[in-house]
């Protein structure tokens, strides 16, 4: 007996979504959902209350030619639009039930703070992934991984130009002096991943340092924003990243949400996000 599309999702683990819906997609290709109502198409008027609808039409266009998207929540919550957020992850598990949802919310507290948040995540929002800040330590990650099957992937290499200022310094110990976004990498692909939930985030912009945390962290997926906007290169991310062993997840924002301004902005988008695959295939 077949079951339902939106059963499989729930029954399958974040990992698993995301490895069948790069497979089936035949994409590499994540799509950040970051709505900035000033930069809306004149049909839609520079309305926040409107968001869903941008989203859902970038949704509606994309959804077979990526492997994950990533909703942005302070773009939502800037506008009191978290109601629309909910909304649009519902239209999503309609519309493309395959594919993940990994809600960029940057968390890291402690304590029953950090379980209300991952509450709102997994609970609240339904999303599959959720992006979190370990600066705070293990405890800060621990209550996302209680859900089990779901993802978390820890910031350890940015891409901005602030991200030296602690990611890229060395530490006293342990022996050998790595660097604070290597130690991170040590720490997902050993004593952290518990039930091999973890990934890391790792800009475009430093290939050679997401090479050094693919040898870290060989089984690890890497979500890597940067590539388009950003100026990442694409195959510089691809050879640097991607193994037999581990899988990337390459963002895109920007460069796929406003692609146009004008009333075929949802094609421009699919376009946009589709000549992106095309970059990233192997």
């Amino acid at each position: 007996m077949l079951l339902p599309a939106h059963f499989l999702q729930w029954a399958m683990t974040f990992l698993e979504q995301l490895a069948a819906a790069t497979h089936t997609n035949q994409s590499l290709l994540c799509v950040g959902l970051d709505p900035e109502p000033r930069k809306f198409p004149a049909t839609l008027g520079q309305d926040a209350s409107r968001i869903f609808d941008f989203c859902a039409h970038i949704v509606d266009a994309t959804h077979d030619v990526v492997c994950a998207f990533k909703p942005q929540i302070a773009y939502f919550a800037a506008h009191r639009a978290e109601a629309q957020l909910e909304r649009l992850i519902a239209h999503m598990r309609q519309v493309a039930p395959g594919v993940p949802v990994i809600l960029d919310a940057k968390r890291g507290d402690i304590g029953s703070t950090a379980e209300q948040y991952a509450i709102e995540a997994f609970e609240r929002y339904g999303a599959d992934a959720v992006t979190l800040s370990p600066f705070m330590g293990f405890d800060s990650v621990a209550p996302y991984l209680k859900y089990h099957g779901k993802g978390a992937f820890l910031l350890c290499r940015t891409s901005n130009p602030g991200g030296d200022d602690l990611q890229n310094q060395r530490l006293a110990e342990p022996a050998g002096q790595p660097r604070l976004y290597e130690h991170i990498a040590q720490l997902a692909q050993g004593p952290w991943n518990l039930n091999g939930q973890l990934g890391l985030v790792v800009g475009a912009t430093y290939p050679q340092e997401i090479a050094r945390v693919r040898a870290i962290a060989p089984s690890l997926p890497l979500l890597i924003p940067g590539v388009g906007t950003q100026g990442g290169d694409a195959q510089a991310t691809l050879k640097a990243g991607l193994t037999d062993t581990g899988t990337i997840v390459v963002n895109a924002s920007r460069a796929v949400l406003y692609a146009s301004q004008g009333e075929d902005f949802a094609s421009a988008a699919r376009a946009a996000a589709m000549a992106l695959r095309t970059q990233l295939h192997t």
